[in-house]
């Protein structure tokens, strides 16, 4: 059976999925229910509102929004419910970025979005900050998240055996 959705991924459009689909994957391998809908702040409006103003009937905790280009995405969701809403910048358009990085971090007071880096590393750290805010209650998931950083400071450990001895720290 699968988890309750308790994180929500909104996309501004179907091509963002392949950057975004890593973050997806994790909070399912570690047991968070998700779900991925595509709305977009400029094309559907109404279905923005609707499903931004509806997720937490649905038992959401947490919105992970993505977009490129102008992303008004995630600010326009964050004004839309009290659920925290995370930002994922995408680099779709002729600046690579920089503009979807802009209107994502640049939110006026009031009106919060926790900004992530742009691309695949922002969406697989939304997939963590999400759990992250989902452990405050959740011990399982928390104590997944202390495994989580044990591995990463294993494979830090790991990646310094191929560095020649003779070069070697400590």
């Amino acid at each position: 059976m699968a988890a309750p959705v308790q994180v929500s991924i909104v996309l501004g459009s179907a091509s963002d999925w392949q950057l975004v689909e890593p973050g997806a994957a994790l909070l399912k391998e570690w047991g968070v229910g998700v779900e991925v809908a595509v709305a977009s702040a400029h094309r559907s409006p109404k279905r923005l509102e609707s499903y931004a103003r509806e997720a937490s009937d649905r038992g959401v905790k947490v919105l992970i929004a993505a977009a490129g280009a102008a992303a008004h995405l995630a600010g326009v969701i964050a004004s839309l419910t009290t659920l925290p809403v995370i930002g994922v910048p995408i680099p779709s358009s002729a600046l690579q970025g920089l503009d979807s990085l802009l209107a994502t971090v640049q939110m006026p007071a009031g009106v919060p979005v926790a900004t992530m880096a742009l691309g695949s590393a922002g969406a697989r750290n939304a997939a963590i900050f999400a759990a992250q805010i989902l452990a405050l209650s959740d011990d399982r998931l928390a104590e997944r998240l202390r495994r989580h950083k044990q591995e990463l400071e294993e494979s830090v450990i790991k990646q310094s055996e191929t560095i020649p001895p003779e070069y070697r720290g400590s």
